[in-house]
């Protein structure tokens, strides 16, 4: 449906010496070097708007119509992001008010990708399970 690379950052070397505000420094000036002057920005935090899968996919075919030319996802450190970070932000979105892991929310939020692309081409994974 869509080319998308995954891109996993290094942690930050001694984290446990680090106060919480200086690991989201450090984790934001990681997160703001790999970004271009066009990227769009989307956040995936805990604080963010939580949308239907539906909703989501009206997301993702307006960035379509709209010709974006790269859309970066971040998923949220463990204590979220540095305040550069949601100042740089274009849209901040909440995949559940639960806390998981890095692991699942990478999963979940692929699958909801995935999801999104069949909603729009009317496929029947979306209603499938």
């Amino acid at each position: 449906y869509t080319s998308f690379e995954q891109v996993i950052l290094a942690d930050i070397k001694n984290a446990k010496n680090l106060s919480v505000e200086q690991l989201k420094e450090q984790e934001g000036s990681l997160i703001l070097q790999r970004l271009q002057a066009d990227d769009y920005l989307v956040l995936l935090d805990e604080r963010g708007k939580q949308l239907s899968s539906e909703q989501f996919a009206a997301y993702l075919e307006k960035w379509q119509v709209q010709s974006m030319r790269r859309i970066v996802f971040v998923i949220g450190g463990a204590y979220g992001f540095s305040e550069a970070v949601y100042q740089r932000q274009n849209l901040q979105l909440s995949l559940s008010t639960l806390t998981f892991s890095h692991q699942m929310v990478r999963l979940f939020f692929i699958e909801q990708l995935y999801r999104g692309f069949t909603i729009l081409r009317g496929e029947p994974y979306h209603h499938a399970g």
